[in-house]
């Protein structure tokens, strides 16, 4: 009964998938987007149903679908693992990922290829599920490449559009520069232990092993290739430019999918981790760096997505943070929470481009919370949950981040906080300079302002409930996460007893939070400020303007480079080699054309070359047989 629920689960949305591209357009779109939602909420029900049973008894389920691959030693299952940590990133993927759905029916409604799109999403999160619940790193490695090429396809999706194509080739290419770390630490793993099976793995790292060094290697490799998936430092310029895929894909991947990835990986290899202290250090050090400077880069972006995305990168930062120190499942817990609120702003924002049809420089929007309402609502709620009030969502798991890190190292909470400091900031910016003070659009858009249809606010209304009441899933004292995570944990992170230093700290990150604000609507309300236009920005504010210049740093060091090699083997070397297979090929004609010339219909000729090979051979015959 379980196995066939949880392929039911796990083939529901490839179903959806099957269903969009082979008949979705013989279809009204109605029924395409309906297919795809349901097949999604399917999963999230069945994801829900397992949480349950497990909620009750406690006990993971671990399923052998087939025997996969033996090599010498090594032997693989296609298994199923539905523990605590799977079960718990099935709910928000396949939960946010059907409102994700549902929203699209809507937002989505008048585009061509809109079954096409669905077929992309359903895919998305059949490779998603795929990566949870694996039972091993190479199932999990078939999702993860899967989620890779979904998200290729997706922020293509407008491939008329060539900046669009050139954003999803980025995407694709510097997430194959981290697939290769994770790729070389799973060889490595699977020398060491002749196994990649996540419970053996954790009962062979547990029993010890002397080879520490290639242990550090492993855990780097695996790091790296969360630093691709989940855009930190150096591999997170792609995330930012993929805000050319439409909005439901962006909230897909920045909430629910591909960019939670990483962390779920070095979750599930806590034991590896937590034997590798170097590795550990890394981790936390660019995490704290990553949040950082992603955060100092939204303080001046224009475009509303691309502030969100920087948002995302500089919240990814802090969860790498938690993970770098240890605490698991303080990182999963600000994951959930970001879910909620990150998935809200990029929807809310969709509803916004959607109101002024197709605008997303902030610099022409300013007094939309009149005409849109619930979005404006919405979005306020999600906005406080990311800047850490009290008592929303964001406030706990960023605070619980904080603490951890000011127990291990003061300047990477100094780092943290500024880092959220600065959200509060140009999160309060974005929000003052879209719904605030008076329209800077046309007034043709003026004329045409108006709140979304009921299928983009009603899965805005309930992501904007779970972004305020979704930190009680760990509130201080009860602690629930906590407990339900142990059984996957190697290591035990002690939960924060609330004392004297915890309430300085949490009123300090208050502090930060409230100052930021304060900041943002000095300026952008009381000042009136508006962004100048690009031309006009100088000075160090150009340099943030353009991400520190990271992209034209890539492209001189890495992107030239390679260019002029390729283009010295397409006008050099390739003309050469060609010359050579085609001398190779005169030759050869040359040769059937002088043989060609005794093939001249003359039977003498025919007789008299017979009569001269029937001699040679007989006279071969003859002189070897001569006796010595």
């Amino acid at each position: 009964m379980d196995t066939n629920l949880a392929l039911l689960l796990l083939l529901s949305p490839f179903v959806g998938f099957l269903f969009n591209i082979f008949l979705g357009k013989k279809v009204s779109k109605g029924i395409s987007g309906a297919i795809g939602t349901l097949t999604v909420f399917l999963s999230f029900l069945l994801s829900i149903c397992f949480f349950a049973q497990l909620n009750q008894n406690g006990k993971p389920i671990e399923i052998t679908l087939f025997d996969w691959i033996q090599v010498s030693n090594l032997k693989l299952d296609f298994g199923i693992l539905l523990d605590q940590l799977s079960l718990i990133w099935l709910l928000f993927v396949t939960g946010i990922g059907s409102l994700i759905h549902l929203y699209s029916i809507s937002y989505m409604h008048d585009d061509e290829n809109m079954h096409k799109f669905f077929a992309y999403l359903n895919l998305f999160v059949f490779f998603m599920i795929t990566l949870v619940i694996g039972s091993n790193l190479v199932v999990m490695f078939i999702g993860w490449e899967g989620v890779g090429l979904c998200s290729y396809l997706l922020i293509g999706f407008w491939y008329k559009n060539q900046e669009y194509n050139d954003a999803a080739k980025k995407a694709f290419i510097m997430n194959r520069i981290g697939d290769l770390g994770f790729l070389i630490g799973m060889f490595i793993i699977a020398a060491l232990f002749s196994t990649l099976n996540f419970t053996e793995l954790k009962t062979a790292v547990s029993s010890g092993n002397e080879n520490t060094v290639m242990l550090g290697v492993a855990a780097l490799c695996m790091f790296i290739g969360a630093t691709g998936k989940s855009a930190q430092l150096p591999l997170y310029t792609w995330l930012p430019d993929a805000m050319a895929g439409p909005t439901p894909v962006s909230a897909l991947i920045h909430a629910a999918t591909m960019v939670t990835a990483g962390i779920f990986m070095i979750t599930r290899m806590n034991f590896l981790f937590d034997i590798t202290p170097d590795v550990q250090n890394i981790i936390a050090i660019v995490g704290a760096i990553t949040a950082l400077v992603a955060a100092s880069i939204g303080l001046l972006q224009n475009d509303i997505k691309k502030v969100l995305a920087y948002s995302t990168v500089s919240q990814l930062g802090l969860m790498f943070l938690a993970l770098g120190l240890g605490a698991y499942t303080v990182a999963v817990f600000h994951v959930i929470t970001h879910a909620f609120f990150k998935a809200c702003l990029f929807l809310g924002s969709g509803s916004v481009i959607h109101g002024l049809h197709g605008e997303q420089d902030m610099r022409k929007m300013g007094g939309l919370r009149k005409a849109m309402p619930i979005t404006f609502w919405t979005m306020m709620i999600s906005t406080l949950a990311i800047a850490g009030i009290f008592p929303f969502a964001g406030f706990w798991s960023k605070d619980e981040i904080l603490m951890v890190a000011f127990e291990h190292n003061k300047v990477l909470w100094a780092v943290a906080s500024i880092a959220s400091i600065m959200t509060a900031f140009y999160m309060f910016r974005l929000m003052y300079l879209t719904f605030f003070r008076d329209f800077r659009g046309t007034e043709e858009q003026k004329h045409h302002l108006h709140e979304s249809p009921s299928l983009i606010t009603i899965p805005l209304v309930i992501l904007a409930i779970l972004a305020f009441i979704g930190g009680a899933i760990n509130l201080p004292g009860s602690m629930w996460l906590n407990h339900f995570m142990e059984p996957i944990l190697s290591g035990k992170h002690e939960a924060h007893h609330l004392g004297t230093q915890e309430y300085m700290l949490m009123g300090i990150a208050l502090a930060g939070a409230i100052i930021g604000i304060i900041w943002a609507n000095a300026k952008y309300i009381k000042q009136a400020f508006v962004p100048k236009g690009d031309s006009e920005i100088v000075g160090f504010n150009k340099t943030i303007y353009n991400k520190y210049y990271v992209d034209e740093f890539y492209t001189f060091l890495i992107v030239k480079p390679i260019n002029s090699l390729a283009n010295f083997f397409r006008t050099t070397l390739e003309p050469a080699l060609g010359k050579v297979v085609f001398s190779l090929g005169t030759a050869a004609n040359g040769l059937g054309t002088q043989g060609k010339k005794l093939q001249n219909g003359n039977i003498g000729l025919y007789l008299f070359a017979f009569v001269i090979g029937v001699c040679a051979i007989i006279t071969y015959l003859f002189i070897t047989h001569i006796p010595q």
